[in-house]
């Protein structure tokens, strides 16, 4: 499989699990079908849209490629529509919009690595779209629907996608290849989201105050 091949599947792949995390929390709030393609598909580009802001690639990355637009508002219908199959179970949306969710940050947080690393940034910068391109498009589908975002639980999620660019990043430079990297990349970091969100992981808060 070509390196190209590796990234297109893994960006299409993390649009459409993210769109379709809007989509599922647009049912949970009772959403129409339009809002739910539009959260959508500010959920899916919103990451990657803020990463090739930073590092000035502009046009935007959807601009010139509308099927990344169709691919998002698509994922956000689905996961509105699919949704529905498990509404009468307690929890089940939120259960798979979690995993939907994690599957995309996986993904993003190698694509933002390499979007950096191809823009001749730092590698410290590259971490840093890795995780940005991971993270902002959650929590502005969170702030829009009045959701406490991922982000800010206390469950382990920016670091896991600090974890998925940073592995991406070290497998490039010690000459493993981008494509195999990126694989190793988004699996490390589903590997430690997977394992916050089944036992609970998370970082020690400081406690009240007295």
């Amino acid at each position: 499989m070509s390196v190209a091949l590796v990234f297109s599947v893994l960006d299409y792949a993390g649009i459409f699990f993210f769109a379709a995390t809007g989509g599922i929390l647009s049912a949970r709030k009772q959403l129409d079908p339009f809002g739910a393609a539009v959260i959508g598909a500010v959920t899916g580009m919103g990451g990657g849209t803020l990463r090739d802001i930073v590092l000035g690639s502009l046009p935007v990355y959807w601009v010139q490629a509308p099927e990344y637009l169709a691919i998002a508002a698509a994922g956000g219908l689905i996961g509105y529509y699919g949704s529905e199959l498990v509404r009468g179970e307690v929890g089940a949306r939120r259960v798979a919009m979690i995993w939907a969710d994690a599957i995309g940050l996986s993904v993003f947080c190698v694509i933002g690595a390499q979007a950096g690393l191809d823009a001749g940034a730092h590698w410290s910068i590259a971490l840093l779209t890795g995780v940005m391109s991971a993270a902002f498009g959650g929590l502005i589908r969170d702030v829009i629907l009045n959701d406490v975002p991922l982000i800010l639980r206390a469950e382990i999620y920016a670091l896991a996608a600090l974890f998925g660019a940073g592995l991406y990043v070290l497998c490039v430079a010690a000459g493993l290849g981008e494509g195999m990297s990126a694989i190793a990349g988004a699996l490390g970091a589903f590997t430690i989201r997977g394992c916050a969100i089944r036992f609970g992981w998370s970082i020690p808060a400081i406690g009240k105050l007295d």
